[in-house]
Order: C-alpha cells, then structure tokens, then sequence
C-alpha cells in the first residue's frame, strides 16, 4: 500500500511538473526553492551564486542559471544520481524570489528610464511606472528578453478590454521601447490644420478621415484642386492630384495615406496662387500636432 501511495505521488508530481508553464529562466541571485520528493531532508531555499550554480545540501554545487525551473530540476537530479545519492528522484524547482533586475523603459514615455523590479510584471504595470505613453507613441510596442535576445512586438490596443487580455509579462532585465507615432498632415483651408498621428488600432488613416480629424471643408475650400504630397524613399518630394470633392460626395475611393504624407486643400481666393511643394513641406515642418 505504502508503495502504490508514493507511485501515485510520484505521477501527481511528475503531471505537475509537465503542467507548468515555464516562461521566465533562472538567474544569478534568484532565491530558488528545491525539494526531492524522495527525501524530505534535501528540501532547501537557497540564493543562486553569481557562478550561476546552487550548492545543494548533497550533490555539490550545481549550475542552473539560464535554465528554466524544469531544466534546473532535470540538473540537479541528475547531480543526484551521478553522486550515487539517489537512484531514481524526483525534483522540483520553483523560484521563490528573483534578483531585483531593472526593466529598461524608453522612447515615447513620460518618464523613460531604468525601473527596478523583482518579479514578473504586466506590460500596463511597466508603462505606467514610466509615467504611461505620451501623445505622440506608437502604439506598437518593442520587448527585448533578457535572455534571449528574443524580440517581440505588442500592441497596446485603445480599447481596454483588448489592451487587458492581451497584457503580457515584463520579466527583470527585460528593455521596452515605445517608438515614435508616424504622422500626416491636412493642410490648407480647413477648419483646423495640422499634424495628426496615425494612433489608430491598425496604425492607418485614410483621406477621409484626415479630412474629419481636421474639422472638415469650409465653403471657401476648393476640394477639388486638392493635392496629396509624398516623401519618395530618396528623400524627394512628389505631388499627386487628390479628388478630395468626388470622395466626399461618394463618387471616388477613399484613399489609404502613408506615414508623413501631406494631404493641401487651396483657398478659392488662391486658385491662381496655388502653393508650391517647396512651401507645403515647409508649412507641414511648423504645424499644429494634435492627438485624436
């Protein structure tokens, strides 16, 4: 009976084990709890070496660091066995507190900088111990892993449900960088001019809509000689005819807008005075940015 007892504990744990998800690896520093299900007496908490090893109570020092919990076990057994401590044991390995690590935060942020944390945190707890995004970030977020260099992209989506459920974990050591928002320009006779960043959930604005963002045509606009400028990939600049009218009374297409374009609606007194690409760009390099 003691037998098919200790069987069915052995299995439990080993399911256990499996079960876990291993997400985060072990560092020098890390408290690190180790517990041999076959023998109480070897159960430790003990600090990782800046060798990156545990010296166990039996079994010698043991490197673990870089590996996961589930690794480090599989080590330290075989440690065991090696030794002739053990025939067959059963090991587990769970970080019971991390070294304190900083979390690197910068780029568009209120407060960039190096934030000390020692466990896991969510995304939303790191930006916000950076003072939260300004008016001006991209909303797609880079994460850096400590470990692996492994480079992953987030987007902090603007509807709050979304931005929740897809929170991710923030690990010590581990760099974000929130990027810079592309912008367009809308420019002319509009009721209010400026810059606008594409901080949409998507990243993408459209004609129509950076018309809207800009209050609208007034009745002295000339939306048909409107004009959409483009920055070429040489730096140069080109002009495109825009049939702003035709797309607000249904008869054309919207049109997608690309980062840094400036979309030029004229005054009707400057139907014959229309400015230049050379004075657009410049215009464009002064105007007002809003946040939408």
């Amino acid at each position: 009976m003691q037998m098919f007892k200790a069987f069915c504990l052995a299995l439990l744990f080993v399911a256990f084990c499996r079960a876990q998800k291993e997400s985060i690896t072990i560092g020098p520093g890390d408290l690190v709890h180790v517990k041999v299900l076959e023998a109480a007496e070897l159960e430790q908490s003990v600090r990782v070496t800046d060798a990156g090893a545990v010296p166990l109570i039996v079994g010698g020092n043991v490197k673990i660091a870089g590996f996961t919990p589930a690794e480090a076990a599989n080590e330290i057994q075989r440690a065991l066995v090696e030794g002739h401590y053990l025939l067959t044991p059963h090991v587990s390995v769970t970080i019971e507190q991390p070294a304190t690590e900083n979390v690197t935060v910068v780029g568009q942020v209120r407060a960039p900088g190096s934030y000390p944390i020692g466990t896991p945190r969510s995304i939303l707890d790191v930006l916000a111990l950076s003072g939260g995004i300004t008016d001006l970030a991209n909303r797609e977020i880079t994460i850096e892993r400590r470990e692996t260099k492994e480079r992953l992209r987030y987007n902090l989506s603007n509807h709050s449900d979304k931005a929740l459920d897809e929170n991710i974990q923030i690990y010590p050591g581990d760099t974000i960088l929130v990027p810079k928002v592309d912008l367009i320009y809308a420019l002319g006779d509009l009721r209010k001019p400026g810059g606008f960043p594409m901080s949409t959930n998507d990243s993408k604005l459209s004609v129509l809509q950076a018309i809207a963002f800009a209050g609208g045509t007034p009745p002295t606009a000339v939306p048909s000689d409107a004009r959409l400028v483009r920055r070429q990939a040489d730096g140069t600049y080109i002009e495109i005819p825009l049939p702003l009218s035709d797309m607000q009374k249904g008869k054309k297409a919207d049109m997608p807008l690309q980062a840094d374009d400036i979309i030029y609606v004229p005054f009707s007194y400057l139907r014959n005075a229309m400015l230049g690409i050379t004075n657009i760009v410049a215009a464009a390099s002064s105007a007002a940015i809003y946040q939408f």
